[in-house]
């Protein structure tokens, strides 16, 4: 019998804020930017306003002032993490989050750990012995993503960020999710836009990095901006310059935090993913500006598209990509009503943060409770396990 008195189990969560514990073994802002990482920094910073207590456990590259410092910390100390308060709250960093997790539970006290991509199963499976109750939210459709397989888990609750990824996990391991879209905080993105490229964000393989530079490469009139996300290997780095600097109507662009520059510019999305994207962050940053998105019909794009744009087969011939982006470029008719389409779908009501919170803390609040073994003698939680 092992005594975790150190960690708190609370079952009544009624009007009270939590503690909430948010992981992934992928590295967090600053060291790498791309959907997941923004998703995650938007809704800490929802649950925060809403007066939740949330720190973020990540996984560490060597890249960077925060690695360099990191690497330092980590030989002078005696944990396997570090941690840092540069984005207003708790971040733990560990090079193997899965680890470092259970410590960091240790360290923190969470009332519950929400999992995301990264080896969720692996982190969950390391907190399990702490009796910490435990969420895992899909945001992928990668099963070697999870590091290792659902069924050997015990009183996890999911939660899927699409229809598309909920359908996947069902089918493939035979278990029920919530469905929460990515948050996308409105006022983060919105923008006066002066519409003047076509912008394709993460010029990488997997995100139809051919087909991109195919349309780019038919439509020498129009402007367009790849805008870099992922890191590239060395090779894949020197092809990408190579592709581009044949093409005088591309600018390649550097990542950034601050999308509203990016969208500032853009007429057109495209996004011709061959990845089954398990939603499309962009589409949806993208039509609260009214900026219609050409993209693919892999995985969850259609859902985060709807009418705001045109969704093609990526495996298809290149014509129907160069048609799209023609048309939206230059027949201002069916431009107006893709991007007001857009504009009216960024406002449903699965989209709103609001609600999107409340649910989210709704489902973390009934793991909490569900999970929490009660002494019925003393109507106290016991610390037994």
């Amino acid at each position: 019998m092992t005594i975790l008195q150190d960690i708190p189990l609370h079952h009544d969560t009624a009007g009270r804020p939590l503690r909430i514990l948010i992981g992934s073994a992928h590295p967090y802002f600053p060291q790498i930017y791309g959907g997941a990482q923004s998703s995650t920094y938007e809704m800490v910073t929802a649950l925060r306003a809403k007066g939740h207590e949330v720190a973020v456990l990540a996984g560490l590259t060597g890249r960077g002032m925060t690695g360099a410092s990191a690497r330092v910390r980590l030989k002078l100390g005696r944990r396997g993490y570090v941690s840092d308060q540069k984005l207003g709250y708790p971040v733990y960093r560990a090079w193997f989050a899965d680890e470092a997790v259970a410590d960091v539970v240790r360290a923190y006290r969470p009332d519950v750990v929400l999992f995301q991509s990264g080896l969720p199963v692996r982190l969950a499976q390391a907190v399990q012995p702490t009796g910490v109750p435990t969420v895992i939210y899909f945001r992928n459709a990668e099963v070697d993503d999870l590091g290792g397989p659902l069924n050997g888990l015990d009183h996890v609750r999911f939660i899927a960020n699409s229809h598309f990824t909920a359908d996947f996990f069902a089918r493939t391991a035979g278990v029920d999710c919530d469905v929460i879209y990515p948050l996308v905080q409105a006022d983060k993105y919105r923008t006066e836009t002066h519409r003047r490229n076509v912008t394709f964000i993460n010029p990488h393989a997997s995100k139809g990095l051919d087909i991109a530079l195919a349309v780019a490469r038919a439509c020498t009139e129009i402007p367009f901006v790849f805008l870099r996300a992922w890191t590239l290997s060395e090779e894949e780095e020197r092809s990408l310059k190579a592709a581009v600097g044949a093409l005088p109507n591309v600018t390649l662009r550097q990542s950034t935090k601050d999308m509203r520059s990016v969208y500032r510019d853009a007429r057109i999305v495209l996004a011709p993913s061959r990845w089954y994207e398990a939603f499309g962050r962009i589409a949806a940053e993208a039509h609260i500006n009214g900026i219609p998105v050409v993209a693919s019909d892999r995985g969850g794009l259609p859902e985060a598209v709807g009418p705001g744009g045109i969704v093609l087969d990526p495996d298809g011939p290149i014509g129907p990509w160069i048609a799209a982006v023609r048309s939206l470029w230059h027949d201002d008719d069916a431009y107006a009503r893709h991007s007001e389409a857009g504009r009216i779908y960024a406002r449903r009501k699965d989209m709103d943060v609001d609600a999107q919170i409340d649910t989210l803390v709704g489902i973390l609040s009934a793991t909490i409770r569900k999970n929490a073994p009660v002494d019925r003698a003393s109507d106290r939680v016991s610390h037994e396990t």
